[in-house]
């Protein structure tokens, strides 16, 4: 059950990631759309299909960690350290791939992105590195109680 606290974890913080993205940064500040290589239309279109994704891993990882507290399986450190993983590599993923691989977007436009490359990256840095320190607390936890 460890394993599916992780996943559980992980579904949650790749939808969150995609929810705050999609909210803050497509909605409420307007910079970018999912995919801003086309018209307005097909930005639209795009960030429906990416909120929707998002959405779909939030219920996902919220019915396993509702399944796994049923059976009082869950471990609390492997479910928040599976979202902060998930968040930080969606956020890490986004802003490599997305940004820079496929242009499918920038965090903004006409300004330099350089300062918003290094925050979105660094900010999914920092996810990953917590996330990573308390799963192998978790782990050293495990073991000593084993």
């Amino acid at each position: 059950m460890r394993g599916r606290s992780l996943l559980a974890g992980v579904l949650v913080g790749i939808g969150v990631a995609g929810f705050v993205d999609e909210a803050v940064f497509h909605q409420i500040l307007h910079w970018h759309h999912f995919y801003d290589r086309g018209t307005s239309t097909a930005g639209l279109v795009s960030d429906g299909w990416f909120h929707a994704f998002s959405w779909l891993a939030i219920v996902a990882g919220l019915f396993m960690f509702a399944d796994l507290q049923r059976r009082r399986a869950s471990s609390r450190p492997r479910v928040v350290g599976g979202a902060l993983l998930g968040w930080g590599g969606f956020q890490l993923y986004d802003g490599l791939v997305h940004h820079k691989v496929f242009g499918l977007h920038q965090i903004r436009y006409g300004v330099e992105l350089l300062p918003y490359d290094l925050a979105w990256n660094l900010a999914a840095v920092a996810g990953l590195v917590a996330g990573t320190v308390l799963l192998l607390r978790a782990r050293r936890r495990e073991a000593r109680t084993s």
